[in-house]
């Protein structure tokens, strides 16, 4: 399939621009945050051609594509253009109680969005600093050369004017103004402030005594800076008369922040980050092989949930106060014990398809693109994906034991190796090749990899049995192709039914396991003792309302049986809320079933819908 068709496909299947609030894409995922996650049929988005999985962490629903992710994102926007990266389609739902996970996620979230947009310029001016000094070591280049300084301008370049490129992105997060965050950020890295910072020199603010900072390559308080305008923005925009707000609120914001920076912000978030640096460096040296234990053998794990983007921020500001990263170099042995592991897989499969993917995974995980090799290969057949871990945390071990550090940022790659030169780099390239090979030979003899190639998901084989569900609720059956929610009328998520209810308890229409129960109780999941996945659906984006007038009766794992009580509802509170309360019975396995709805009009408990 080529990426537009995916693009549209998954559009389809996700509920339109109507159910997303954000879209963006990292190195291989499409990252979603959605309005309604019940909306969306996971199972069909990854039986999708091109879509490698679907992960769901940090708040995020992601589509893991590969490394086409770019393209599959620009059709995307193409298709619906209000989606440009970052921005929100409509309004976001309503927002719910604040809680230490969705703080967490809102951070995550924050930060994957502020670095993804320039985070492969930014490795690749990384992997270019590295080959320039092994351009000067190896004596190709010297460094006063013209050639060294005009690539030695184009690889630091970005890095020097680091704060000016995280306050776009940052202000775009954030919505407020762009071009006044970057105005900020020019000032903090301007000529100026920053012979005034390499001296140390005092400088008066009105009787304020103020020791500009270099803020050349940080990424800490440029941050702090765009939260501040965050706040003050609304202030000096409600100020002034909207005929001169575009121009005086940008100057009280330059007038105001510019100072507060020097004074209080850029000093408070220098001492955080130097403090942050030494504690790191500090672990390091101390406890170097628990370090490298649990970067190099859970990094992966931290990659799959999507909290890896916490610790960007942290080693780039290790090489702004350091000049070098501890972190980076460790993180190489896990990445390579992937690739080695997808190696074995390809040595030893016996399936044509698996083997193809292993021989393009391997490589592509080499140049520090994992995620394939994770979703399509080690954690599929997960034996492998275990001993990649042992594999990366031994590699790790090494590294970390002889002190290697990188003086650049760039992906965990093979191409970022020169960016390591320098103390404990011969060392930390033994550790490299232990993982790699390691990951390579535990996964051949013991990653029990024909017998994981050879699994495949088949239907329930009582399914053939058929089975007759009942009314989840009492009320009147309409169609579901003729409801206002484009999701369930064009049947996407699968073939089912449609109940105006008349009273407000929903009960369960077969026998079988409670699978997924929304918090909000506004959606339920029940899989059948023969086997059919069915969904209950509760009004229409009634996910707004998070949780209000509604409550749930069951637990998730719990045993139910035909007419037990899953979920109370106030159905006449919800529609003076404005929403629809019409109940949804979607069977999302219908692929697998012949389908008949029996009839329309009043219903109670009998059977509306029988599968064979």
């Amino acid at each position: 399939m080529n990426e537009s068709g995916l693009a549209q496909q998954l559009l389809n299947l996700i509920g339109g621009k109507q159910n997303i609030n954000q879209v963006w894409h990292c190195a291989t995922r499409l990252r979603f945050t959605l309005k309604d996650r019940a909306k969306v049929p996971k199972d069909k988005i990854e039986a999708l051609d091109g879509v490698i999985t679907v992960v769901e962490a940090s708040g995020q629903f992601q589509v893991v594509i590969g490394n086409n992710v770019g393209d599959v994102y620009h059709e995307v926007v193409k298709l619906e253009p209000s989606l440009s990266e970052g921005e929100t389609s409509g309004e976001t739902a309503a927002q719910g109680k604040m809680t230490f996970k969705s703080a967490f996620n809102s951070l995550l979230t924050f930060i994957s969005g502020v670095f993804t947009p320039f985070l492969g310029a930014m490795a690749g001016a990384g992997i270019l600093k590295g080959l320039l000094s092994l351009a000067v070591v190896m004596g190709w280049l010297t460094a006063k050369s013209g050639a060294y300084q005009i690539w030695w301008a184009a690889a630091d370049g970005i890095f020097y004017f680091l704060p000016i490129a995280l306050a776009f992105t940052a202000a775009k997060q954030l919505k407020v103004n762009q071009f006044v965050s970057m105005a900020i950020a020019a000032a903090m890295v301007s000529p100026g402030i920053v012979a005034l910072g390499a001296k140390a020199t005092t400088i008066d603010f009105f009787g304020i005594p103020v020791v500009p900072a270099n803020y050349t390559a940080t990424v800490l308080p440029i941050l702090l800076v765009v939260v501040v305008q965050k706040f003050l923005e609304p202030v000096f925009n409600k100020l002034w008369h909207e005929s001169v707000r575009n121009i005086l609120a940008p100057v009280c914001l330059l007038v105001v922040i510019v100072p507060l920076t020097l004074i209080v912000v850029g000093p408070i978030s220098a001492t955080v980050s130097s403090w942050l640096a030494t504690a790191i460096v500090s672990l390091n040296k101390s406890v170097p092989i628990l370090a490298g234990l649990v970067l190099g053998g859970f990094w992966q794990v931290i990659v799959i949930f999507g909290v890896h983007w916490a610790l960007v921020p942290v080693m780039m500001n290790n090489i702004a106060q350091n000049g070098t990263d501890l972190m980076m170099p460790i993180l190489l042995p896990a990445v390579l014990s992937q690739a080695g592991a997808a190696l074995a897989v390809f040595l030893r499969t016996r399936d044509a398809k698996m083997k193809s993917l292993a021989g393009s995974s391997t490589i592509t995980a080499l140049f520090g693109i994992t995620e394939p090799t994770i979703y399509g290969i080690t954690l599929k057949l997960k034996k492998p994906f275990y001993l990649a871990c042992v594999a990366g945390a031994v590699g790790g071990m090494i590294v970390a034991i002889f002190g290697a550090g990188a003086n650049a940022a760039a992906l965990a790659s093979v191409l970022s190796l020169p960016t390591f030169i320098g103390k404990g780099f011969g060392l930390s390239v033994v550790g490299d090749v232990v993982a790699f090979a390691l990951g390579t030979v535990l996964t051949y003899f013991f990653g029990g990899i024909n017998a994981g190639a050879k699994t495949k998901i088949a239907p329930s084989a009582n399914s053939e049995l058929g089975e007759a569900l009942a009314a989840p609720v009492k009320g009147v059956l309409v169609p579901l192709t003729g409801l206002a929610d484009e999701v369930f009328a064009s049947e996407t998520m699968g073939k089912g039914v449609a109940i105006v209810p008349e009273n407000g308890m929903v009960k369960a229409p077969v026998a079988g396991v409670i699978r997924l129960l929304y918090p909000t109780g506004h959606a339920i999941g029940i899989q059948s003792d023969k086997g059919s996945e069915i969904l209950i659906h509760i009004g229409i984006d009634t996910v707004n309302l998070k949780g209000k007038h509604f409550q749930p009766l069951v637990a998730q794992g719990q045993h139910v049986e035909i007419g037990t009580p899953l979920v109370q509802f106030d159905h006449e509170a919800i529609e003076k809320e404005g929403y629809e309360s019409t109940v949804m019975m979607i069977v999302t396995n219908s692929d697998q079933y012949q389908i008949a709805t029996l009839g329309q009009g009043a219903t109670d408990d009998r059977p509306v819908m029988t599968l064979a």
